[in-house]
């Protein structure tokens, strides 16, 4: 995939969510065509990693999407391969260090301004104008798609 392409994943992963899927959807959607995956089962195998995983506002959705990624591009699939696994987990240990500095924490109630609860409610908000400006989400997504492709950019010459 060429520079400009994987640019062009970024825009994409912003309209993905601008459209209404998640954060974590639309980083994943954005590059699935890379790892041979549909846009279908993108959306389905990222959709529970919205809202700090299934809205509970723990770990970003664009994050968890990132790492989602850093396995299809360097995750092991031998259960014996302790040097595949680790090199994984420096990869995902580096990607959360840079969406950390990037965003100033890994936790979505941090990103979000809001109060960790237990009782959240499970059903997402209306995705409108007013969602949109007083939300991060669209800029998270944007430096997380960016993140991606930086680190694509880089291993693929």
């Amino acid at each position: 995939m060429t520079p400009t392409e994987l640019d062009a994943c970024v825009t994409r992963a912003v309209n993905l969510f601008k459209s209404g899927f998640n954060c974590s959807q639309s980083v994943v959607c954005a590059f699935a065509p890379l790892y041979g995956f549909t846009e279908e089962q993108a959306l389905r195998m990222s959709a529970s990693f919205g809202g700090g995983i299934g809205r509970m506002r723990q770990t970003c959705g664009a994050a968890c999407g990132l790492f989602l990624l850093a396995g299809l591009e360097t995750g092991s699939t031998n259960p014996s391969d302790r040097e595949g696994k680790a090199a994984n987990y420096a990869l995902v240990q580096a990607l959360a260090q840079e969406f950390k500095q990037a965003n100033g924490s890994l936790t979505c109630a941090d990103l979000l301004g809001l109060s960790r609860t237990a009782d959240t409610p499970p059903t997402p908000e209306a995705r409108t104008s007013q969602y949109y400006a007083k939300r991060p989400c669209s800029q998270i997504v944007e430096e997380t798609a960016k993140i991606w492709a930086n680190y694509l950019k880089k291993h693929l010459q």
